[in-house]
């Protein structure tokens, strides 16, 4: 009876790949007058940034890079790290942004494992990569970014001989499904592993992300998340289906963040939590009116730094994701309600991951023994698993590592989590990072969020140590405001006034905190600095 609604009939005026490609097409004629991009005394127009994108592409062709091939950038936030998000997946390659704040020995892993058919380098990283050959034995062919003329790059081909060619015509890939970059995780616990993403997904996480945060046509967005990190959270692809206006300023030192915001107007923003903390603390902060809207994630921000945000006149909502699901995939989304809470309390209800942005199919909170959804209790963790067209391809070259995320057609976070009566999730700990003290599960987020509240704070981390009595205690380094005096004893005092004893800290290391090239703290590397301290006596 019903053969016709089951015919084959996918054919090329009903079903075309869906690839951020086609932002650009479109803001090309749509927002052809408009600013895209600007840059110091640089200032482009959407006509002139997809031109500019598609003679990269050509380009690019020209050096042989072809559909399929890896093209590996080390570069700063600048227009041409922007236009490459066109310029590489035009001609059906990869885009590999490389984390610039890493070590040569992990660049050049990398670069090797990547199978980069070349790289696109800042005149400024040429000493970076140039180690990382050095490391691997090899040379790649290298395309110079002249940002900084005074820095010697490798004399082959630089990026504006790439933009004199003539423009490529457009084109979509033929299977939405082709990979279009390849992004490295941090490498917190060894080897980074290389993520997967397709064209499907950059383009649903970027209309996602238009729906999700409620993107007005023609925002003024201050580029502060990194490139090298999950694409900047696929924002170069969202700006363009509203025409946005991308503000660069290179580096993010506070001052000039703090300037560019208020010269150009800035609307809209995403940064981790340090970075919103560098802002807040920063003598150049004065309050913003109208609001600028930001996006947090990262690790989760505690209430404290989301206050003082506040008070400056940043409207933050925290997102959560992760480098395999092309960055956020819930949203701490705002209740009306909550307007009516004092600071502290409305804070608190800030710092949860949420609930699903609109292209992700279903987030979960598992108890991995039973298989069963934890109640909503917010006291019960579980572990975060997700399914969505945002979920990477799978790890390059790690079938089995693939193989353990997608158990049971599911991506399996390894963060823990509790679900709150309304159906917000809140990131207790990652899993290997919970403490067991006694019995008693300690999240060491909790207690993190309890030492960041006092004012000679400016970092915390909580980790465990072995303890002879209760098998780990709470250990907590702390990175304090210069010239603050603290004693181990206040603020050990200072955390048990606020949380129940045991989850206090019993253990309380005074310093620098390590952390990675965005910003997170690094607590593999507390945690053995936790155990070679051995019991706690």
């Amino acid at each position: 009876m019903h053969q016709q609604l089951d015919a084959p009939t996918r054919n090329a005026a009903n079903h075309v790949a869906l690839s951020p490609l086609s932002f650009l097409k479109r803001a090309e004629t749509v927002y052809a007058n408009l600013p895209a991009v600007t840059y110091g005394d640089t200032r482009r127009s959407w006509r002139e940034t997809a031109a500019r994108c598609r003679s990269a592409a050509a380009g690019l062709a020209a050096l042989g890079v072809k559909t399929g091939d890896t093209v590996a950038v080390l570069s700063p936030n600048i227009p041409e790290l922007f236009e490459l998000h066109y310029a590489v997946p035009l001609l059906g390659a990869v885009l590999n942004t490389i984390n610039t704040r890493l070590e040569p020995e992990t660049v050049a892993y990398i670069i090797d494992h990547s199978d980069a058919r070349l790289v696109i380098a800042d005149t400024a990283l040429a000493p970076l990569l140039r180690r990382a050959f050095e490391i691997n034995g090899r040379d790649l062919p290298v395309v110079d970014i002249t940002d900084l003329p005074d820095h010697a790059g490798f004399g082959q081909t630089t990026f504006d001989d790439l933009t004199a060619h003539p423009p490529m015509d457009w084109a979509l890939p033929q299977d939405e499904w082709q990979a279009l970059a390849l992004n490295y995780t941090s490498g917190t616990s060894g080897r980074p592993k290389g993520v997967i993403y397709h064209h499907r997904g950059a383009y649903l996480m970027a209309m996602g992300t238009v729906a999700g945060w409620a993107l007005p046509p023609h925002p003024t967005y201050l580029s502060v998340v990194p490139m090298f990190h999950c694409n900047g959270w696929n924002h170069p692809w969202a700006m363009a289906i509203v025409g946005g206006h991308i503000i660069f300023t290179r580096d993010i030192a506070p001052a000039k963040l703090l300037a560019a915001m208020g010269v150009h107007r800035v609307t809209h923003l995403g940064a981790a939590p340090i970075v919103l903390q560098m802002l807040c603390d920063s003598p150049d902060a004065r309050p913003f009116d109208p609001k600028i809207r930001v996006l947090t994630a990262g690790a989760p921000p505690p209430p404290a730094i989301l206050e003082k945000a506040s008070a400056l006149g940043l409207d933050v909502m925290q997102v959560y994701g992760l480098t395999e699901t092309y960055g956020h995939i819930s949203q701490c989304l705002w209740q009306e309600e909550w307007d009516r809470l004092p600071a502290g309390a409305r804070a608190e209800k800030q710092a949860q991951q949420g609930v699903a942005f609109p292209m992700v199919e279903d987030i979960r909170v598992v108890d991995r023994t039973t298989g069963a959804d934890v109640p909503r209790d917010g006291l019960t963790q579980g572990e975060i698993a997700i399914r969505s067209n945002t979920v990477m391809k799978g790890y390059y070259k790690n079938p089995s590592a693939t193989a353990e995320a997608f158990a049971g057609g599911w991506f399996w976070s390894g963060d823990a989590a509790v679900v709150h009566s309304d159906g917000y999730v809140q990131i207790r700990d990652r899993l290997k990072d919970v403490i067991i003290s006694g019995g008693e599960n300690i999240s060491s987020v909790e207690v993190e969020a309890v030492l960041y509240r006092h004012p000679a704070v400016l970092a915390a981390a909580v980790v465990a140590r072995p303890d002879p009595k209760w098998g780990e205690s709470p250990c907590a380094f702390v990175e304090l405001r210069d010239g603050a005096p603290l004693t181990e004893a206040e603020l050990i005092a200072f955390c048990r006034d606020r949380i129940a004893h045991f989850k206090a800290p019993k253990t309380v290391i005074f310093g620098a905190l390590p952390k990675t090239a965005t910003g997170k703290i690094q607590k593999f590397v507390l945690r053995a600095a936790a155990r070679d301290l051995g019991p706690k006596s």
